[in-house]
Order: structure tokens, then C-alpha cells, then sequence
């Protein structure tokens, strides 16, 4: 410890959705970052399996650990990410993209945020692709751990259970849909498949144990051990009691592995949403340990190195930005990729308003088709899903058009009902605003509203096999997009 772990921050605490603030102390949810523990609600749904290593060309590991809402100077100014610094390599130029924290995890896992401007529940089309694509084209395992998901694949808005730091104090929204970046694309959902690798810390407990850790994680602090709830030196203490000793773990941090810790957004609109991000892992030479990398990166750069690393296709969208997506240096210069640019002006990426997009319901455009044109750090073509319109472009977009309105028609907001709470994909209506969770001790919310948005009118959504009916089609077909037209897509999907 590098100060006491008994530090006294303010937590928001109470029974949904009315919350009382009381003073706490970090408390580890479980006796160690290899123990499972009833804290984190769901149990492990057996160990991963995952197909045969891909070596990579810089790393065959790459793990991504998000925390909440900090401003680089008040990071940076903790005891525990100062001797973090120590080990790794410091980005002093790593930017989130926009405000508030959903675009920031939806564009990770798909290059683009598509408007979103706000934290609330989104589906979006199962053509429209993702890193996992990527990382399925080339037989690259891959998970999420994402700590108090009541079970794998849970879909819902958020999922309260009891306060385990006080019981008598109600209920607490430990997890949340809207920092899990696959969560988001019914491409990764819809499939039995891939919506099961979706997981929670007892199943990242087992795996570890397992040494089965896939080559590809993203891992997602709860609320209040992200510091999304709390303070930095709240999740300061966490690190201190989850990360740091797997930074010690073979089976977590081998000789082979790259950790990106970061933020999701600044507290703050100062320095341009500009994030603390560290570097750690065995693939960092001993040498560079305490070193800054001062090269412009955004959360793209996390899909281009990626990319790069492993030699994949790319989305076409901002993972192949020349100006938002440079590889980390470290592996750039490992894999001799040389297109690297230099960002003497960066953009400000603190936006928070109106782009206009398809999850922008008061600017809403369509999604459109990937740019098959760019040129991606992998290599590889850039990956176009099933039923994409490639004549809608960014060029053959109508002008937005206001669906903002009760009634109007937004078709992304819906919940498809994706339903793994018997370990397997089932559709299920979902008119109601919320379900009850087979976890013990908590609940689930749902958004309230609707039918799948990514099947095409007429089909029958199935399950048993990963199905979920019919191929997704894209918003529109065509560039003639009329309000009218815009209504009568959104009650087809």
C-alpha cells in the first residue's frame, strides 16, 4: 500500500432509484483478484474456451481497463498511477472522443459513436460491425469481464443487487449497460455465440485460474470502483487491490501481454477531454519503463494497434482516421508500420451536443456503409456486414430530420429482448419497462418500449443456435429519405 486504503470519499448509495449519500471507504468485493465472490452477484458460467493463440506481431494479449471521468492532472497526481507510471509507458496525449461516457465505449468497440450524445439505451443494426468481427475473421479470442453483470450476456439498462458495503443501506446499480462496449451492437448480442462471452468477475476468477484469458478483454470497474461514483483514490485503492498484483500473475500479464489503462472522458472540458493512459504489461521492455510517449492518440488508437498487431481488417470508420487513430509507438515500432502521424493542432473533442447520426434522435441520419476506400493499420479489407447498402454514403446523406418527439418514430432506442438468464439466447417481448433477473438479491431495468430493431418486417426472430431470424438490414436503402419514410422504417424494424 502506498497509503491507507481506508480513505473517505462520498458514495451515492440507496435503494433505486431514490439514492442517499453516505461517507465510504473502499472495501475489496472479494479476497482477491482470483476469488470469486458472492459480491459480484453472478456466478461463473464455466471457463472460457477459445481457439488456438494467434501470435501477434508486437503482442499476443492485449487487455483494456476503463475507468471513469478524471481529468488527466488528477490522475496523474495519485501516489498509485504515479507508481504505475513507473512500470509502464505514460500516453501524455491520449483524448476520448466526446462526452458523455456512452459514445466513448460504443466507439471503442465500433470506430464511431453515430451521434450518441447522452447515456441512454441503444440498439443498433446487426450489419453495422464491430472490433469483434475483426477479431472472429482471424480467430482471435476474445471477452469481456464486466464486474457485478449479473449473468453472461445480460442485456439490461442497468442492474441493481444489494449494497455490499452496507446492506441496510437498500439496493445499489453496481453495473451498467452503458459502460460495456460490445453491449451496444446486435451483431455481438443477437449471437448466442459471442453475446456468452460477455462475462462477469467470477467468470474472469475462473478463467484466470484457468489460464484462460482470451487474447482480446475489455474489463469494466462497477460504479463505484471506476471511480465513476466515487473519487480517484477510491479506485486508486482498487487498482492497488485488483491490478497490481495481476500485473504479477503469469497467467494474467505474461511476457507477451499489453494493458491500455485509461479513462473513458475527462471530468472536465480542460485540455480537450484529454485522458491519464498508461501503457503496462510484459510487452513493455524494462527500459521503457517510466517513459512518455507524447504522440497524439485517441480511443481509436486502441482499435488501430489492435489492427496493426494482429494484421486484420479494419471498420472504416474512425479506427482508419489518419488524424484519431495513430498506433502506439511501442508497437508501430515493433511491427514497422510507418504511417504515424504527427497532430501539432489536435481537435477538441469535448462535444456533448447535436452531430447529427443514427443515435441522435433530434439530428438522425442513417447509418451508413463503411468506407471500403480507407486504408486500415492491419491491412486487411475493411469489413462490410450482411445487407449493407454500399451506394449510402456519407456523401448521399438527406438532411437530418427530428425524431426526437414521443411518437416520432426513433427506431433505436428499442430493446431487441435478447434473453440469456437460462445460459442461451432467447427473444423475448419486451413492452414492459422492466424484467426481474434470475441473479438473487437484485433486479434488472429494461428500456422501456419495443420490437428488434435489426430484423426486417416480416421476420421471425429464433432462437437455440445464435439465430435471431432474418439478415439486418440498414436504416435505408437508398439516399431518398423522406420524414415520412423515416416513420415508416422505424415501425417496419
Amino acid at each position: 500500500m502506498l497509503f491507507p486504503a481506508a480513505v473517505s470519499v462520498a458514495l451515492v448509495l440507496g435503494a433505486a432509484p431514490a439514492f442517499a449519500a453516505i461517507a465510504q471507504s473502499f472495501s475489496p468485493p472479494a479476497s482477491s483478484p482470483t476469488s470469486q465472490s458472492s459480491n459480484y452477484t453472478g456466478a461463473s458460467n464455466n471457463t472460457l474456451t477459445n481457439s488456438p493463440l494467434v501470435p501477434g506481431k508486437a503482442f499476443d494479449r492485449f487487455i483494456q481497463i476503463w475507468l471513469e471521468n478524471t481529468d488527466f492532472a488528477t490522475a496523474a497526481s495519485s501516489p498509485v498511477f504515479q507508481t504505475l507510471a513507473k512500470q509502464g509507458i505514460t500516453l501524455t496525449q491520449y483524448y476520448a472522443l466526446t462526452h458523455p461516457s456512452e459514445p466513448n465505449y460504443c466507439a471503442a468497440a465500433g470506430g464511431d459513436f453515430f451521434g450518441m450524445h447522452d447515456d441512454n439505451f441503444y440498439s443498433i443494426p446487426k450489419n453495422i460491425s464491430t472490433i469483434v468481427d475483426l477479431l472472429d475473421a482471424k480467430d482471435v479470442s476474445w471477452a469481456t469481464y464486466q464486474e457485478n453483470l449479473p449473468f453472461d450476456g445480460y442485456t439490461g439498462f442497468n442492474y441493481t443487487q444489494t449494497n455490499y458495503f452496507n446492506a441496510s443501506a437498500g439496493q445499489y446499480a453496481y453495473y451498467v449497460r452503458k459502460h460495456n462496449p460490445v453491449m451496444f451492437y446486435n451483431s455481438v448480442m443477437g449471437n448466442e455465440t459471442r453475446g456468452l462471452r460477455v462475462r462477469n468477475f467470477n467468470d474472469f476468477a475462473n478463467d484466470l485460474n484457468a489460464n484462460k484469458i482470451p487474447q482480446w478483454s475489455f474489463i469494466t470497474p462497477n460504479m463505484v470502483n471506476d471511480a465513476h461514483d466515487t473519487t480517484i483514490d477510491f479506485a486508486a485503492d482498487w487498482l492497488q487491490f485488483w491490478l497490481m498484483p495481476l500485473l504479477g500473475n503469469k497467467n494474467f500479464n505474461t511476457n507477451r501481454t499489453l494493458i491500455l489503462l485509461t479513462f473513458d472522458e475527462s471530468e472536465t472540458a480542460r485540455e480537450g477531454n484529454r485522458l491519464f493512459t498508461l501503457l503496462l504489461g510484459g510487452s513493455v521492455p524494462t527500459k521503457l519503463h517510466g517513459t512518455n510517449d507524447t504522440l497524439y492518440y485517441t480511443h481509436y488508437s486502441a482499435l488501430s494497434t489492435v489492427e496493426n498487431n494482429w494484421g486484420l481488417g479494419s471498420l472504416g470508420r474512425g479506427d482508419t482516421n489518419a488524424t484519431l487513430s495513430n498506433v502506439f509507438t511501442l508497437v508501430a515500432n515493433a511491427t514497422g508500420y510507418t504511417k504515424n502521424v504527427n497532430v501539432t493542432n489536435p481537435p477538441q473533442n469535448n462535444d456533448s451536443g447535436m452531430i447529427p447520426g443514427p443515435l441522435n434522435p433530434a439530428f438522425f441520419q442513417s447509418f451508413t456503409a463503411p468506407n471500403t476506400s480507407a486504408t486500415g493499420a492491419g491491412g486487411g479489407p475493411v469489413f462490410v456486414g450482411p445487407g449493407v447498402d454500399m451506394s449510402f454514403t456519407k456523401s448521399s446523406l438527406p438532411a437530418p430530420v427530428d425524431l426526437s418527439a414521443p411518437g416520432a418514430g426513433f427506431p433505436f432506442g428499442n430493446d431487441p429482448g435478447f434473453d440469456y438468464s437460462s445460459g442461451k439466447l432467447v427473444i423475448v417481448n419486451t413492452t414492459s419497462s422492466s424484467s426481474s433477473s434470475t441473479a438473487a438479491g437484485g433486479s434488472s431495468t429494461a428500456a422501456a418500449g419495443g420490437t428488434s430493431t435489426d430484423t426486417a418486417a416480416g421476420s421471425t426472430a429464433t432462437n437455440g443456435t445464435g439465430s435471431t431470424g432474418s439478415a439486418a438490414t440498414n436504416v435505408v436503402s437508398g439516399p431518398a429519405l423522406t420524414f415520412a419514410a423515416v416513420l415508416a422504417l422505424a415501425f417496419a424494424l
